[in-house]
């Protein structure tokens, strides 16, 4: 019997001193319901004792506090947190959020396996516990241009990584209902380990399909009937509410005490803004017990249920032998972290400075060619003219036709109907597209908004009143290699650079927090009416069946596969 395994048991039982004992409060049995009066005695990264009265080297008086077990995000994008890996540890872990698995998606299709391995290097130093997804679907689209191709063979040697969990959202779900050979030969070369769904409005015998793969979760649930399905055909569903998709009112329904054991939560893309002005998933239990769910349902999801799902046998308890994840709350319904362990240590600004930093990859990835005004004219068109309708709160968008008003021999925008021009470019170097049209939804009376953030291939996308500003933020985009540009009357008024391929900012998140800030001002200054018009943007270009989208390749109806214009 090793030294270190015999301490464990010693400071279980009694026989010494445990390394850190927290005293005075109660626990949240997430088994029973019941809140525990118990010290809790931890030994290195183990709790070792609950139930009993115990001394250690260092006690923490938690008297009048509640002790529940760390909060895991089941899926999310550190990248659309704007910052890097570093600072979204530093950002979310006082908020009591201990493991997160998140897919690079963003990044490798950005960089390919050098964003990979840019996130595991990361996950290597973390305080957090961040556990990696190997992105399934790179390049996301053959509609649009990527800036990586990611086959299966270039995701199979990061398979046996110490922080890799398995295949990340396996978005193209036509492919894996038809068969298609790329997509089964990542599904087969994962078939022994976690596979993660991503089937909006899959429903039926195509669903039973898509299931057959060995696909076990699923975050695109819009409907409690939707998840029902998908809970009765085996799924664990992973509620979502993140800075533009917000699902949790909608699954209210479903975060009951006896379906809670199939459940966990997840933030998907959400920005340190968000997260400043209400919090993380604590913003989401906090949400639910105030709309009437038992705090046993979302507490059960936001830990043991969301270990389980994964494969983490080791986490979601306040018990002996498990990870010494915790989060000391002032009450359940406030759910206020007023002290973090992680693995047993007190999370600190002393911890996270000792982390060791990882070099920033991708400070040269936006290759978009220099445009111009003139780029961003459409011919007239007589008839009816496709529009892309933005829905808030979704990243589904709808097709839509209006005739729209001339402006000499060109289509113009129309601004009592609130539809303004669009626009795709392809920053990656590789073909130099532009695709021009008109959206319906971002309340935009003046000047124009440009992203670098552009799901899922992360081409520039603008949206505009006034092609001079267009061409402006688009350009300057390049000048700061990638970010958030708005720009009126011909200045610059808002912008924040986010050079690591274009996605993720260097400063410290605060920063990038009160940026944003400034940001969402001068979009609104513009008109903007959307609580959330970057995200919204960034979301624009993303491939959602079935919707009209628009890529560097033009305007496309998804459910035909047909460009149109």
């Amino acid at each position: 019997m090793s030294e270190a395994l015999e301490r464990l048991i010693d400071q279980g039982v009694g026989r010494e001193p445990a390394d850190i004992v927290l005293k005075g409060g109660r626990f949240f049995d997430i088994v029973t319901g019941e809140l525990v009066a118990s010290d809790i005695a931890i030994s290195g990264e183990r709790i070792v004792g609950t139930c009993g009265d115990y001394e250690g080297r260092e006690e923490i008086d938690v008297t009048g506090r509640i002790v529940v077990p760390g909060f895991i995000d089941t899926h999310l994008h550190i990248e659309s947190s704007l910052v890097t890996p570093h600072e979204f540890d530093r950002c979310v872990l006082p908020l009591g959020i201990t493991t997160v698995i998140c897919d690079p998606h963003e990044i490798a299709n950005v960089l390919g396996t050098e964003g990979i391995q840019y996130f595991l290097d990361s996950a290597m130093e973390t305080v957090m516990d961040i556990r990696v997804q190997l992105s399934s679907c790179v390049p996301a689209t053959h509609l649009e241009t990527s800036g990586a191709d990611l086959p299966v063979g270039r995701l199979t040697p990061f398979r046996h990584h110490p922080k890799v969990i398995g295949l990340a959202e396996f978005m193209n779900f036509p492919g894996v209902v038809n068969k298609d050979p790329v997509c089964l030969a990542k599904l087969d070369a994962f078939q022994d380990g976690h596979i993660d769904g991503h089937a909006p409005l899959l429903r039926g015998k195509e669903l039973n399909g898509y299931l057959a793969a060995g696909i076990r979760t699923d975050h695109e649930c819009t409907s409690a009937e939707e998840a029902l399905e998908k809970i009765r055909k085996g799924m664990h569903i992973l509620v979502r509410e993140g800075s533009v998709s917000k699902d949790l009112q909608a699954l209210m329904p479903i975060l009951t005490e006896r379906l809670s054991p199939y459940l966990a939560l997840c933030t998907d893309d959400r920005n340190p803004l968000d997260i400043a002005e209400q919090g993380h998933l604590d913003h989401m239990i906090r949400t639910a017990i105030s709309a009437g769910v038992e705090p046993l349902a979302i507490y059960r999801a936001a830990s043991i249920s969301a270990a389980r799902a994964f494969g983490l046998r080791d986490r979601g308890l306040v018990a002996p032998g498990w990870r010494a994840d915790l989060v000391i709350v002032d009450s359940l319904e406030n759910c206020k972290a007023e002290l973090v362990l992680s693995a047993g240590r007190r999370v600190t600004d002393a911890l996270f400075a000792g982390r060791k930093p990882v070099e920033p990859v991708g400070l040269d990835s936006v290759k978009a060619r220099e445009v111009k005004a003139a780029d961003f004219g459409l011919p007239y068109n007589e008839g009816e003219t496709s529009v892309l309708g933005v829905l808030p709160g979704k990243i589904i968008t709808e097709h839509r036709r209006y005739r729209l008003p001339a402006e000499g021999n060109r289509t113009g925008v129309d601004l009592d109907r609130d539809i303004i021009k669009v626009a795709v470019i392809e920053r990656h170097g590789v073909n130099g597209n532009h695709a021009n049209g008109f959206v319906q939804g971002f309340g935009l009376k003046k000047g124009a908004i440009a992203s670098t953030v552009g799901h899922d291939s992360h081409n520039i996308c603008v949206v505009g009143v006034n092609d001079d500003d267009m061409a402006l933020a688009v350009n300057r985009l390049g000048e700061i290699k990638g970010g958030f540009v708005v720009v009126h009357d011909g200045k610059v008024t808002g912008e924040i650079a986010l050079p690591v391929a274009g996605l993720m900012s260097l400063e410290p998140y605060e920063r990038v927090r009160d940026t944003l800030h400034h940001l969402r001002q001068a979009a609104f200054a513009l008109g903007a009416t959307l609580e959330e018009p970057f995200l919204q943007l960034a979301f624009l270009p993303l491939p959602v069946i079935p919707h009209l989208k628009i890529s560097d390749r033009g305007l496309v109806d998804v459910d035909r596969f047909m460009l149109i214009g």
